[in-house]
């Protein structure tokens, strides 16, 4: 029999956010993370706000295009603008990018305090943005019924959405909407939608179709979610709108389209990925024959992983192994001489991050370098001079930020299951591995295990002293959670043998 997914009440899984919010206080002291912003730059942010009208004398008036914004219902630091028209056959899609560059001057306190922090670090209870609130949400953010200043990206795109011609402007825009995507998915099937949604899913599913001819490849399951609501804290699974897909189209062309301005001037800063290792193909392809899911030799990784559905579990557990393929993401920096690697290999293109320069560092030197080698002006000496620096402080502001999320998703998670120890859950099994001697530490010994992803709540967790393949469905009971060290311990209790596995439901959204 399959086995029955547990759906537990949901004030069942929820832990108290104020002492969530303390735990977490602790990892970020620990870590290093200052939330506060040092005087002399917040001054300078503060006085940009006040002043930026002054530097725009240059800046074109497109205020008469009705930009509208789509994001989660809840932000407040929005970074692209999107209006698109029918031109001909092809379309017009003009994108709106917040022009941070106009508030932060090269080499002084606030550009510092930036390239320390790198990206906005987000966390279950709050968020440390990477620029005052002053500017990430208010006067640099492209927040509804105001003027502000945006690098605009013109593109002419032709019946198959293929980039014709390209434009870079700085200007001033006014968003007349600011959009989230549940409600434009929800206008959408029920055929309420505005002009510019419609259009943004005919580009976008175009797009798409044109990165499958590429041989883009991406990874189509639910990520975790976690959830504050009136002082508490709950887990959910969390999957995509299908407008956020077509979406995010605009961001990758218009990411395309700057690394290919940046290659052709030999000059920028590209987002790599080399492609998949022969012995991570080798292995992945082995992983599917094991799981009954073979691989077609002549069927691109791409498409092959858009045929996998998360909801079965061997999917499931196949897709969790594909990221063995998606390694070795990082930034090239450029000037004069082309990079060994060109392509973002997932993307099956060469590709820059431009279009979120309010929550990433590099965005705002991508703006810099496409506007000045389309333009035909020299660049500024001092942008020139931190390309070289950006590959570092970006990999290290990743790692930090990975590690300090990790952390409080953690923390998160333990806060959740400590008031469910006793019950029982249903998973499946992602990865296996064997045991270890330890070598010259016995201390490091470790018995068989395995890695669960359980559905309700949506956590992943080893458990020791199992042995099973991944794609197993299993049923687990949580025995103990230890808070302080942020550990749950769970056994096996059940197992669905062969037949039944792959066909039984994986998490669903919550």
């Amino acid at each position: 029999m399959p086995v029955q997914r547990l759906s537990m009440p949901r004030d069942r899984q929820k832990a108290p956010l104020d002492t969530l919010a303390a735990r977490i206080d602790e990892a970020l002291e620990k870590s290093g993370v200052d939330a506060d912003y040092p005087e002399a730059a917040l001054k300078e942010a503060e006085h940009a706000a006040r002043t930026w009208r002054e530097h725009t004398s240059e800046h074109e008036d497109l205020t008469a295009i009705e930009f509208v914004t789509l994001d989660p219902e809840s932000s407040t630091d929005l970074d692209q603008a999107l209006h698109i028209q029918r031109e001909g056959e092809g379309y017009r899609v003009r994108y709106a990018i917040a022009d941070v560059p106009l508030f932060v001057e090269p080499e002084n306190a606030l550009d510092a305090e930036t390239r320390k922090r790198g990206l906005t670090l987000y966390l279950p209870d709050r968020r440390i943005p990477l620029h005052p609130v002053v500017l990430s949400e208010n006067e640099a953010s492209l927040l509804p019924n105001k003027d502000t200043p945006a690098f605009v990206w013109d593109f002419t795109l032709d019946e198959r959405a293929s980039v014709t011609h390209v434009n870079l402007t700085r200007a001033l825009v006014r968003n007349r909407e600011k959009l989230a995507y549940t409600e434009v998915q929800r206008a959408l099937e029920q055929g309420e939608a505005g002009e510019v949604m419609q259009l943004l899913v005919e580009v976008g599913e175009k797009r798409a179709a044109l990165e499958i001819e590429r041989g883009g490849a991406s990874l189509n399951s639910p990520e975790q979610e976690v959830v504050t609501d009136e002082g508490t804290v709950h887990l959910q699974w969390r999957l995509p709108e299908p407008i956020e897909e077509h979406n995010a189209q605009i961001s990758l062309m218009t990411g395309m389209a700057a690394a290919k301005i940046m290659i052709e001037g030999k000059l920028g800063i590209l987002r790599t990925m080399p492609p998949a290792a022969p012995a991570a193909i080798d292995r992945f392809r082995a992983q599917a024959a094991a799981l009954k899911e073979p691989w077609p030799k002549d069927l691109p990784y791409g498409e092959f992983l858009r045929t996998l559905d998360w909801r079965k579990g061997r999917h499931l557990a196949l897709l969790d192994q594909a990221t063995s393929l998606f390694r070795g993401a990082g930034y090239e920096a450029f000037d004069g001489t082309l990079p060994d690697v060109l392509e973002q290999s997932a993307i099956a293109a060469p590709y820059a991050h431009t279009t979120a320069p309010l929550r990433r560092l590099v965005d705002r030197f991508v703006l810099h370098v496409c506007h000045s080698l389309i333009g035909g002006v020299p660049l500024d000496d001092r942008i020139r001079a931190a390309l070289p620096e950006l590959p570092a402080l970006m990999q290290a502001a990743q790692q930090r930020n990975a590690m300090v999320e990790k952390k409080a998703r953690e923390i998160a998670e333990i806060g959740v299951l400590s008031g469910l120890v006793g019950n029982e859950f249903d998973g499946t099994v992602l990865d296996f591995r064997p045991e270890t001697d330890g070598g010259s530490n016995p201390s490091n010994a470790r018995p068989d295990r395995i890695e669960v992803q359980f559905s309700d709540p949506p956590v992943a967790r080893w458990i020791d002293g199992a042995r099973l393949p991944i794609g197993t469905r299993v049923t687990a009971r949580l025995e103990r959670v230890d808070e302080v060290k942020n550990w749950a311990e769970f056994s096996v209790v059940s197992v669905e043998r062969e037949g039944g596995a792959g066909g039984a439901e994986g998490p669903t959204p919550g």
